[in-house]
């Protein structure tokens, strides 16, 4: 396994437990071709797959059609301008006016482990589970040296590519289009996949067939996204939870980005995942050098699930770096949906004294804490304490907290400013905004310029200051806003296009320097709910905000599409209050619990003011949190229905990885008249074992529970929006 050059054939041949990805250098300008990506393989001599010397489909470099076999090869990383009429993942300007660029072999290196991007998030490894291949290019007319970076994480059947672009000739030129990754492959009857939402709606599940022309999905906001996931995949039409061809590509990156799938003549598709080219521009001076972030490839021969499952192990293992990766997290309550902007240090100090009888291990200050914070009009940028509520500061509160045997966390939103707050009135430049135009206000907020380091480092030393003030172990990162009026007042105006990367550059400057100075500290990151749910937050944080709306029955679909590609563990998920302040429907405090439970769990109310009924059930679910975790966290997940699908009822498992227990739960959502009882079949279970299943006094082998199935009835009661979770243990 690893990757292996086979120099008679000119193949790079990139091998993972269960998959091959094969690259050849074609002729005597030493083209780099992609020849395969699929199901794991003995032999390396695919290079007759390219059908090169058959028209229509190509023709020889040096036979008298150039032209045909610039356009039909299949490329590994595809230019622009010299023949290639599809997607490009690179082009570039130079200052005679032309935007050809070409990719040629120029040497290789190959090595076990992995290097980090400076300044980027990544994904990391050692020496026993990674191997890297460095394929050096370059563009003799230009002077350009094109790096395609490899990385194959073995144990996770995971690719990852970016690319490094260093201008080593002697003239300026400007980068308009710099992806990190691309693939041509040949249709098979594809469906491609995508996560599509919006505001309190985040990751709802498209799939549609593909067909010729061009489909993709893209972020041009300044954030990864809420409308669209940093995802797609195609997928074969037959393909499911459990069977079939899937290509997925993921980003590791926290703003705008492009991910398209075209087809073209001769059912030719071509797959392609990077930073947007909208409004970027990239000045590389002689000597400079550009990373794109890395693209996630992954291959399952097992459906849907069998990706998800390689993502989620790839996620924990390679990409989340916080020590709470493989722990359980404080359950938590924040007192935002409890108390909005209305409390004090003695309400606070209520709704933890109440939580801590209860088994709440944390208490989660949210917004309304600092400056003139009364509103959301008013105050963002003023990080200091409001002590008309806090008196004496924060360590006083938090000492209080401390003393009831609870952790202590807050809320900031250190991006943005506020037109009404004395930081505004200080440095009204700071805000990002266009001189000759009247900025958009959203939120009653503007966006700081984050890339002036001036800027960047006064906020930072605010949040700083807060946290050094007292034993805070928690922070909520909020970001509540798009990127517009893009113009900043220190960039000249050669380098203005280069703004939205260097603005996500500095984010994550400013995280890096949090967790450096708090390294003990859960860092959990949010926008507007999941606006910025992506693998380059999880980076800095093992966790994410899934979305603003809580409502247990819509975040049946959320949670469905944040799990196929995310750690459950990963996925910020609380107990709410009833009426649901976003739908204002009633759902079963249990039900609610069950939900949450399929993600980071906490919750979300006024313990001190909910049904005694409902608060009488939170011992009971914190100590099943603490039960039961372990197997959420860090075992397998597989999807067993889809509520999105049938409109009845959900359903879903974790396995242990060495399969001896199991989570099972199920939601019926509607429930209606004289239906037959669901039979469930679960998954990823020892067929040979014997399993108890809770609630139960008689055994099952695993095949009887795989095959058979467990059948869920009306016992658990008449009524909709009713749950059942079930422990199994190997016996």
């Amino acid at each position: 396994m690893g990757i292996t050059y086979f120099e008679d054939n000119k193949v790079f041949k990139l091998d993972t437990n269960r998959s091959t990805y094969i690259i050849h250098i074609l002729g005597d300008e030493k083209f780099v071709s992609h020849v395969y990506y699929g199901h794991k393989l003995d032999s390396h001599k695919l290079n007759y797959l390219m059908l090169m010397g058959q028209e229509p489909v190509a023709s020889k470099p040096m036979d008298r059609d150039r032209l045909g076999f610039m356009s039909n090869f299949p490329k590994e990383y595809p230019t622009a301008g010299l023949g290639d009429f599809k997607e490009d993942a690179l082009s570039i300007r130079r200052k005679n006016g032309t935007f050809a660029v070409g990719l040629n072999y120029k040497s290789h290196n190959i090595y076990k482990g992995k290097k980090a991007l400076k300044g980027l998030p990544h994904a990391f490894g050692t020496e026993e589970n990674v191997t890297t291949l460095e394929l050096i290019c370059e563009d003799a007319p230009t002077g350009l040296e094109i790096t395609l970076n490899y990385s194959v994480f073995e144990d996770t059947d995971i690719i990852v590519r970016s690319t490094t672009i260093k201008n080593a000739g002697n003239e300026s030129l400007y980068l308009t289009r710099a992806l990190s990754a691309a693939m041509d492959f040949d249709n098979d009857n594809y469906d491609i996949l995508t996560l599509y939402g919006d505001w309190a709606k985040e990751a709802q599940i498209s799939r549609c067939p593909l067909t010729y022309g061009k489909h993709g999905v893209e972020s041009v906001n300044g954030k990864s996204g809420v409308t669209y996931q940093p995802f797609i995949a195609v997928l074969q039409h037959n393909a499911d939870q459990d069977k079939g061809e899937v290509y997925g590509m993921h980003f590791i990156y926290s703003g705008n980005f492009l991910a398209n799938v075209s087809m073209v003549h001769y059912e030719k598709v071509r797959m392609v995942m990077g930073i947007s080219p909208y409004n970027f521009n990239w000045l590389l001076e002689p000597g400079e050098e550009f990373q794109t972030p890395e693209a996630v490839l992954v291959h399952s021969e097992e459906g849907i699930g069998g990706m998800t499952r390689s993502l989620h192990d790839f996620y924990r293992d390679h990409v989340i770096r916080s020590k709470y990766v493989h722990k359980k997290r404080p359950v938590l309550i924040n007192n935002w949906e409890a108390t909005y902007f209305d409390f004090n240090s003695d309400k606070l100090v209520s709704i933890a004294e109440e939580a801590a009888k209860s088994g709440i291990e944390m208490l989660v200050m949210d917004d309304g804490w600092f400056g003139i914070r009364n509103d959301d009009s008013r105050g963002l940028g003023d990080w200091f304490v409001n002590e008309d509520k806090l008196p004496g500061g924060l360590k006083p509160l938090v000492d209080r907290v401390n003393a009831l045997g609870m952790k202590f966390g807050i809320w900031f939103e250190p991006e943005m400013i506020c037109p009404v707050s004395e930081l505004y009135e200080q440095h009204p430049d700071w805000a990002i905004a266009l001189p000759d135009r009247k900025p958009a206000c959203s939120r009653s907020q503007y966006v700081l310029d984050l890339t002036r380091e001036e800027v960047a480092d006064a906020v930072y030393k605010m949040v700083y200051d807060v946290l050094k003030s007292a034993n805070i172990e928690y922070v909520k990162w909020d970001m509540n806003r798009q990127l517009c009026d893009i113009g900043s007042a220190t960039l000249p105006p050669e380098r203005m296009g280069e703004f939205h990367h260097r603005y996500m550059l500095a984010v994550y400057r400013m995280q890096e320097r949090l967790l450096t100075d708090f390294p003990d500290l859960l860092l959990e990151n949010c926008s507007s709910g999941g606006a910025r749910f992506d693998p380059g937050m999880l980076f800095y944080g093992p966790q994410i905000w899934a979305s603003d709306d809580s409502d247990a029955i819509e975040r049946l679909s959320i949670q469905e599409g944040l799990g196929m590609l995310y750690p459950l563990s990963s996925i910020g998920a609380h107990v709410s209050d009833c009426p649901n302040h976003n739908t204002g429907r009633t759902t079963p405090f249990e039900t609610r619990g069950i939900v949450a439970m399929a993600g980071t769990f906490g919750y979300e109310l006024d313990i001190t003011r909910i049904p005694e009924a409902d608060r009488a059930q939170i011992p009971g679910q914190v100590k099943r949190y603490h039960e039961v975790n372990h197997i959420v966290r860090d075992g397998d997940y597989y999807r067993l229905a889809q509520y999105s699908e049938n409109n009845r009822w959900d359903a879903y498992m974790s396995v242990t990885k060495d399969k001896k227990e199991a989570l099972v739960t199920y939601v019926r959502v509607i429930n209606r008249v004289c239906e037959k009882p669901v039979r469930v079949k679960l998954k990823g279970l020892d067929p040979a074992k014997t399993y108890t299943v809770e609630g139960e006094d008689r055994t099952y082998t695993g095949e009887e529970l795989m095959y058979g199935g467990i059948v869920f009835d009306t016992p658990y009661g008449m009524g909709d929006f009713k749950a059942k979770m079930l422990h199994i243990k190997e016996k």
